[in-house]
């Protein structure tokens, strides 16, 4: 049975060869996808965000079947952040405005954009090329975009990959920490059961494509 809280619930779900999924429910909150590559985690998150039309099977978002929403207003409010994300040319701040020309919406203030910057531990002028940036600075401000954008659900596919440790653990902490702040969830890729065990509310992990395991937060494991 649906519970009346879930945030997705995925019913005969198969992509492929690629994921098979019977049943599954993600409930509002922090949830981290963890499994080794070629498991699958990516390839749900882009279901989720509707990028790509599950094989056969129904995915409900609050219980509304994504079959009948418009792929346009569903990613606006679940919002997918790629493992390499799309960086345009021009400034730091360009890369940010651009995201809310993309949605015909009002792009915040220099005071704002600064703001996030700073959550994010980016410590660069708005005026700053994006060009002179490294990968880790490049996916800081990719987060710092996405949460701007203030959508509800996060869809982050490893989000802290080209992060050295010490820093990975520091931004994911302030990203889930603003999630929490704003009533926001989080779908998180990621291979570290660190950051699993750290962050998440609940963990699911996944092997060849299939859901094996699910683990609450206290360590109490769930059927799928």
């Amino acid at each position: 049975m649906i519970g009346m809280d879930a945030l997705f619930y995925l019913e005969g779900v198969r992509y492929q060869s690629i994921l098979d999924i019977p049943a599954l429910q993600i409930n509002p909150g922090i949830t981290v996808l963890l499994g080794a590559s070629g498991s699958g985690k990516t390839t749900l998150l882009k279901l989720l965000n509707k990028s790509i039309s599950p094989t056969s099977g129904s995915i409900l978002y609050t219980g509304s079947d994504l079959k009948k929403t418009p792929s346009v207003y569903h990613r606006r409010q679940v919002l997918m952040l790629s493992q390499q994300a799309a960086m345009f040319p021009g400034t730091i701040e360009d890369n940010l405005a651009i995201a809310f020309q993309f949605q015909e919406r009002t792009a915040p203030d220099a005071e704002m954009m600064q703001r996030m910057l700073a959550q994010v531990q980016l410590k660069k002028e708005l005026s700053e090329p994006v060009l002179n940036l490294s990968g880790g600075e490049k996916q800081r401000l990719a987060l710092a975009r996405v949460f701007l954008l203030d959508p509800a659900v996060f869809l982050l596919d490893e989000p802290s990959s080209a992060l050295d440790d010490d820093t990975a653990d520091a931004v994911i902490g302030l990203v889930v920490e603003q999630a929490r702040a704003t009533g926001r969830s989080i779908v998180m890729v990621t291979h570290s059961k660190a950051v699993a065990s750290k962050f998440a509310d609940e963990t699911i992990l996944l092997k060849d494509g299939q859901v094996v395991r699910r683990i609450q937060n206290r360590g109490q494991e769930a059927g799928s």
